[in-house]
């Protein structure tokens, strides 16, 4: 089985958003839940729960932003 990139989902206070999405991603997003699901045992009761922790992976193995952050943190004076 290929291991998914995502882990279990962790539930904390949510943070209210609105977000149009195209009919495939949705899609996608069951088709990962449902997935995740069966290699964690974890029920995804939300797909839409999966956006977050995706949005987090994605922005942390990206090697050009945080090479970015880093530039741009190394440029800001220390108060």
């Amino acid at each position: 089985m290929t291991k998914l990139k995502l882990g279990p989902i962790v539930d904390e206070k949510p943070v209210k958003a609105t977000l149009e999405l195209p009919a495939s991603l949705h899609r996608d997003l069951v088709a990962y839940a449902d997935a995740l699901a069966r290699e964690t045992g974890q029920q995804v009761t939300d797909p839409m729960k999966l956006i977050v922790p995706m949005l987090e992976r994605f922005i942390a193995t990206d090697r050009g932003f945080a090479k970015a952050r880093r530039a741009v943190s190394s440029t800001k004076p220390i108060a």
